[in-house]
């Protein structure tokens, strides 16, 4: 599927659910792709970026950003905190804040460095063991640490279980953002982004649609 097909989906969605055209964010999720794949969606204009981890991203997208103007780059994945300051000094957005030992490093590494990712924070809707993220019990007293921390809070982010019904967590995301007045709802993949919109995504996360299937060897 091309890129252009994609944003005219975004947009039949956005007209669908009885959105603003434009207010759904598009970040094409680059991870594990080679880089001429990456160029290819820079060279059509698309500028929002997501990647997994702060090694890869270091290593793509400096010489990327030489190249292309207006590049925003969004960590999607986990973030250890030794990775923080890097992470911090490369990336605009960092979609998985799922702890407080993590909160407490990027509000101290923001003191020290004078600036701060915009921050969303990952809610393991589906509670899975094998996944990150604050449970939805305890969503609301973690938003309330990270204000008190001084962190700019933009929203929420999850990943339903790819054995459920994506629509029920993004309900579920969605409910918590409300209640928390948080604006930012990270939420929609390849496969369920129309939903996500109906539900109030505001930042869809898609990478094999755009890029095709991941190449780990690449």
């Amino acid at each position: 599927m091309s890129l252009s097909e994609i944003k005219s989906r975004i947009a039949a969605a956005e007209a669908a659910a009885g959105r603003p055209s434009g207010s759904v964010e598009l970040i094409a999720v680059s991870k594990v792709q080679p880089n001429d794949r990456v160029a290819a969606v820079l060279e059509k204009g698309h500028r929002v970026f997501g990647e997994n981890r702060v090694q890869e991203a270091a290593a793509k997208w400096p010489d990327f950003r030489a190249r292309f103007e207006g590049v925003q780059l969004h960590l999607i994945g986990p973030l250890q905190t030794n990775k923080a300051r890097q992470a911090m000094e490369l990336v605009d957005a960092i979609h998985s804040v799922d702890r407080p030992k993590l909160a407490q490093t990027i509000a101290r590494l923001a003191q020290e460095l004078g600036h701060c990712p915009r921050l969303f924070i990952q809610v393991n809707t589906g509670a899975e063991e094998q996944k990150a993220g604050i449970l939805p019990g305890e969503a609301d007293a973690f938003v309330a640490e990270c204000r008190g921390l001084d962190l700019p809070i933009e929203g929420l982010m999850c990943i339903p279980p790819v054995e459920e019904e994506a629509s029920l967590h993004f309900a579920l995301l969605a409910k918590i953002a409300e209640r928390n007045g948080l604006a930012g709802l990270s939420m929609g993949m390849s496969g369920d982004f129309e939903k996500a919109i109906a539900f109030g995504a505001t930042h869809l996360r898609v990478g094999s649609a755009i890029f095709g299937e991941r190449s780990p060897s690449a």
